[in-house]
């Protein structure tokens, strides 16, 4: 191989839905389904983000482009996923329904899946940003130095982060979700790393990834610590309306730093990607057999696997001499990381 198996980048990524896993290649998508029947249901589209290509090609600018763009594509393949396991069909519209039709006709999904990406994006702030900052500003009575209110604001924000990820992946309904999270990034460790993509090799590669949305999250968090540290403004209000300007500028960089970690492996980078992995022990749990079968059947609905591994790492999944000779590379890499691991 002309790189090691860790330094290659395959492109795509993927979120868990319900019974299910989306997963993107550049501005193709695929939604696989297990559906109750115990088949599974694929829908492959092309996602048409609202914001112009140019600025998506800006470094720091295209972080929250691409955020954004995330949150709606990640709400429309949720909700196809659940239409599956819908108890009953509403015959009729709903007062919602018809009000949304009323006044946006057939915008009206659109404007609701809008509304409901805007109303988490405001959440989220609200939860991470917002709240530390006015718990800290209780603390103030009692604390009169700056520094310490400010370190006590990024300790109360990393904690509500760190206690609302455990909490959500102590739900029963999640574990699910969480498994098959746990299918994707399997079966992109398993790409990267250039074994063929069967159950079995799935199976024995990593739950965790670099370019992980929850490490996204804790970078986001990690660094509104440190930037809101050193940025001191006077006036409480005037303080607040900082915070929420720096928001944008936080997503930007932590999104250069989540590409740069998907691209690369050197020291630094393993340094600085380690409490991301860490905090996915939580995020993602160990996949059934029928999980990573829905994960391949959404890679293979928009990647061509076999092609990336004659371009990536010249081998020819078709030739029978090679795979036996890969088979056989591919069992002494994993008894060489159980070794490692214990």
């Amino acid at each position: 191989m002309s790189k090691k198996a860790s330094d290659h980048y395959c492109g795509i990524g993927g979120q868990a839905v319900l019974e299910g896993i989306m997963m993107k290649n550049k501005d193709v998508y695929a939604v696989a389904v297990r559906k109750p029947d115990g088949k599974i249901e694929i829908k492959k589209d092309e996602y048409k983000s609202k914001a112009d290509k140019k600025w998506k090609q800006v470094p720091f600018i295209r972080g929250v482009f691409n955020f954004v763009d995330s949150l709606v594509l990640g709400m429309s393949c949720l909700t196809y996923s659940a239409s599956f396991y819908e108890e009953e069909e509403q015959e009729e519209e709903t007062a919602l329904d018809k009000v949304g039709n009323k006044l946006f006709g057939e915008k009206a999904e659109d404007v609701l899946m809008g509304l409901t990406v805007a109303f988490s994006i405001v959440l989220a702030i609200g939860l991470f940003m917002v709240l530390p900052y006015f718990l800290a500003e209780l603390l103030s009575k009692v604390v009169a130095n700056d520094t310490l209110l400010a370190l006590f604001e990024g300790i109360i924000r990393l904690l509500i982060f760190l206690l609302y990820v455990v909490l959500i992946s102590l739900m029963k309904d999640i574990h699910r979700v969480y498994q098959y999270h746990g299918a994707e990034h399997k079966c992109i460790n398993c790409l990267e790393k250039g074994r063929i993509l069967t159950v079995e090799n799935v199976k024995k590669s990593s739950r965790q990834h670099k370019r992980c949305g929850t490490s996204f999250l804790l970078f986001v968090v990690f660094l509104s610590v440190i930037l809101f540290f050193f940025i001191r403004v006077e006036q409480p209000a005037l303080r607040l309306v900082v915070r929420l300007l720096l928001v944008p500028v936080i997503a930007g960089v932590s999104y250069e730093i989540i590409r740069l970690a998907g691209r690369s492996n050197n020291i630094f980078v393993r340094i600085i990607s380690a409490p991301g992995l860490w905090l996915q022990k939580l995020t993602t749990k160990e996949p059934d057999d029928d999980m990573i079968e829905v994960a391949i059947a959404a890679i293979e609905a928009v990647f061509d696997w076999k092609e990336y591994f004659k371009t990536e790492f010249d081998f020819d999944v078709d030739d029978a001499q090679a795979v036996s000779e890969k088979s056989q590379e591919i069992a002494e890499e994993l008894k060489a990381e159980e070794q490692e691991d214990s």
